[in-house]
């Protein structure tokens, strides 16, 4: 039985008790059912047990050294499952205090499957929302890498401080507008529309798209804009029509 098959009452009780008995084997060094939460096949049982991880970790961080030792035990796992929860649980904890958990996104950033770098991209958007200063130096080593995917992965993961603070993370994709892969770019144009549509973000995005060199790419930009303020108009500050009316009155400084 799934998760979200339980009643509303038993699912509360199943977390609670999943939490427990993480902390329980967090401190024996013992994982047995641990391993089982992090490695089942239900997407809620794994994300009730990351998330029970940062709340164990707040509520008493002097089991902070426990838990890393946790995490690096089994992060040499085959199963992928248990490698991405420990990074969604390193997510958790990053939110307050990137600096314990960072060399663990040096490596899950190269994991073999696509997973655990789907992980990443996940706890990078959470913890640059709450914590960005250090994520986003972090981000910053890797935005030139050599690996096309960990350049992606990096534009795609520092989105969410973008939706509410575009101006933290534009300076960094514009080092991203003449890069030499296509799949790269595209994320970079979906990034751009994705910090475009909430209130006070057009106008910013506006203002420092004026200083990109790379036209082609910044028309494909406020393509999708404009596109996004249609496909999330129930979320978006300016109606599409609206959105429009205001790029037409730079278009010519942008283009």
């Amino acid at each position: 039985m799934g998760f979200y098959d339980l009643p509303k009452d038993e699912r509360s009780l199943l977390v609670k008790k999943i939490q427990a008995d993480l902390e329980k084997e967090i401190i024996s060094g013992k994982l047995n059912t641990t391993i089982s939460y992090f490695s089942d096949e239900d997407t809620y049982i794994r994300k009730a047990a990351y998330e029970g991880i940062g709340k164990i970790y707040l509520s008493d961080k002097s089991l902070l050294p426990k838990i890393y030792a946790t995490f690096n035990s089994l992060f040499t796992s085959d199963n992928f499952r248990i490698r991405q929860t420990v990074l969604n649980a390193a997510g958790e904890i990053g939110k307050t205090n990137f600096e314990a958990v960072e060399k663990l996104f040096d490596t899950g950033l190269f994991d073999e499957h696509h997973a655990p770098r789907n992980a990443v991209i996940g706890a990078v958007k959470k913890m640059g929302e709450k914590n960005p200063i250090p994520v986003l130096q972090w981000a910053n080593k890797y935005l030139h890498h050599p690996d096309k995917e960990v350049r992606r992965e990096i534009c795609h993961g520092i989105e969410l401080r973008g939706r509410k603070f575009p101006q933290d993370i534009l300076p960094m994709l514009k080092e991203l507008e003449f890069d030499k892969t296509a799949r790269v770019r595209n994320t970079l144009v979906h990034v751009l529309g994705q910090i475009s549509y909430k209130k006070g973000c057009l106008p910013i995005v506006i203002e420092h798209l004026k200083t990109w060199k790379n036209k082609e790419l910044v028309s494909k930009a406020l393509e999708d804009i404009i596109d996004v303020h249609d496909r999330y108009k129930n979320f978006s500050v300016l109606s599409q029509k609206q959105a429009i009316a205001y790029i037409s009155l730079h278009e010519k400084e942008l283009m």
